[in-house]
């Protein structure tokens, strides 16, 4: 049965996993957390190699992390979708200077606005949409330019005649 040539294909050719086929991984799992041996899992759920009982263990717990993984992130965005929205609503309010408790005017009476709490609440959503790039994977990598002077080779030529001893 786990001869490839008789495995459901899609048009495109690939394997197409049948719900019988997760069943069976997913029970191999089960198996394997009880215990259980790979030859031991392979003859219990007809597995023609114990290779195969051991790869569909792995495809199982794969699948969990990163099943899992999408939900944490989904969770941590919706938390900075919030902290976003409470951030955006200092934004948008007037602050009010106050200094010793009192209202602070201008030469024309009006209050003098406070831009600190407006300035406080762009670097908290720039934080924000730092930590939802870092989490959605979408800044580019940093290069950086790793040089190495005539010391730091001295020092690692140093360094590898010391471990390789006498």
């Amino acid at each position: 049965m786990d001869d490839h040539r008789k495995r459901p294909h899609g048009g495109d050719g690939q394997f197409v996993r049948s719900l019988t086929t997760a069943q069976r991984e997913a029970e191999a799992a089960l198996l394997r957390s009880k215990g259980w041996t790979y030859p031991r899992i392979a003859a219990e759920l007809g597995y023609t190699h114990r290779a195969d009982a051991y790869n569909a263990v792995q495809k199982v717990l794969k699948e969990t992390v990163r099943e899992a993984g999408e939900q944490v992130r989904a969770l941590e965005l919706e938390r900075l979708d919030r902290l976003e929205a409470a951030a955006n609503e200092v934004l948008e309010r007037e602050h009010i200077t106050v200094s010793n408790g009192r209202i602070v005017s201008g030469t024309d009476g009006a209050p003098i606005l406070d831009d600190a709490p407006v300035l406080q609440a762009i670097d908290r959503l720039l934080k924000i949409q730092e930590r939802r790039s870092r989490l959605l994977g979408l800044d580019a990598p940093v290069k950086k330019d790793v040089s190495l002077t005539d010391e730091r080779v001295a020092a690692i030529e140093a360094l590898a005649e010391e471990l390789a001893g006498p």
